[in-house]
């Protein structure tokens, strides 16, 4: 299809007996910009080096805009990569770090230098040209990075792990300015990360990894909302993965009972800890606990409430009236927040 920027076919890769990508299938549409998440050992940084060309397939097909790279280095390729380190040139001035890839192959330094002036200047860095990279911040650092692999005018944008490096406080300025500059410039770009708020703030959607395998993909939204299995429910987000049975369209565990689809039979469900709505006495439908734990995290309170079939995490605004170690609450858990994911 003509709208298909990248395409893994059947991808395998082996590393002697150990299978680090496991049969992927997956089409990633131009100018969308898709996370491969997961936790170490996945096979999230395998598959982007297997677009990037530096490692190859043991089986399967690679195809970039419909042409198969699958054999191809990674010199043969129009893409353009971001790393953890940001890999910028220790000697070299931002202005020539921006403008390395074009002159190598074969631009005059002049145009190149005009082009890496705009690509600075599009990304708020224009003073900075005269610069080493040792006199740069680490959020100036990340984004010169930026800048080189644009300048290269790639077919695919390449970030593996980019906020690695930067401290937390500025993570999420630069994160929102990767992905004002991937919209900007329509990059087709492919993410990888190990943290889930940063994956769900930057994608259009999520590739979920496992042992080498897709466990689910889709928006952040979805995933959030709709995870397909225990893992993807507790990897994105925390949730409270309960135990119980399904008859006759109600799922019930201790005391709650609440409508659900499916099949009848042994089922476990996610619930999200800020969908639960806790109450200072017994409501109708609710259900009752004790606070064991609260732990103040700043803009919310984290209770661990012990019922009579689980002990649930609750999440809820500071701004409500703080409950207390050994408080009897009730607990009321709407249906549609209710996902089976077993």
């Amino acid at each position: 299809m003509a709208d298909i920027a990248i395409e893994f076919i059947d991808v395998v890769k082996k590393y002697n007996d150990v299978t680090a990508v496991d049969q992927i299938n997956l089409s990633i549409r131009r100018g969308e910009l898709v996370t491969f998440l997961g936790p170490s050992g996945c096979g999230k940084t395998t598959s982007l080096r297997l677009v990037a060309g530096l490692e190859l397939p043991t089986a399967g097909q690679m195809l970039i805009h419909g042409r198969d790279v699958s054999r191809r280095p990674a010199s043969e390729r129009n893409v353009g990569m971001v790393f953890q380190s940001y890999a910028l040139f220790p000697h070299m001035s931002v202005l020539d770090n921006v403008a390395y890839g074009p002159v190598i192959r074969g631009e005059s330094k002049h145009k190149a230098h005009a082009r890496a002036l705009e690509i600075l200047e599009l990304l708020g860095l224009p003073n900075l040209s005269r610069r080493l990279p040792s006199e740069l911040s680490g959020g100036q650092q990340q984004r010169v990075a930026v800048a080189r692999a644009i300048a290269q005018q790639p077919e695919v944008m390449l970030f593996d792990e980019p906020l690695s490096n930067v401290d937390a406080k500025l993570r999420r300025k630069v994160r929102a300015e990767i992905r004002e500059l991937q919209q900007r410039f329509g990059l087709t770009a492919i993410y990888v990360t190990h943290d889930q708020e940063e994956a769900l703030a930057v994608s259009d959607r999520i590739v979920v990894m496992n042992a080498g395998r897709i466990a689910q993909i889709g928006t952040p939204e979805d995933l959030y909302d709709r995870p397909n299995s225990p893992f993807v429910a507790d990897f994105i987000g925390d949730a409270n993965l309960v135990d119980g049975k399904v008859a006759a369209g109600c799922f019930s565990a201790g005391n709650l009972n609440l409508a659900i689809p499916g099949e009848a039979g042994n089922a476990r469900v996610s619930i999200r800890p800020e969908r639960i709505v806790l109450g200072g006495s017994a409501k109708p439908g609710s259900i009752s606990g004790e606070i064991v734990s609260a732990t103040y995290l700043g803009s919310r309170m984290e209770y661990v409430i012990a019922t009579n079939f689980t002990e649930l995490l609750v999440s809820r605004p500071i701004a409500e009236p703080r409950l207390g170690l050994k408080q009897h609450v009730s607990l009321v858990i709407n249906e549609k927040d209710l996902t089976r994911v077993s």
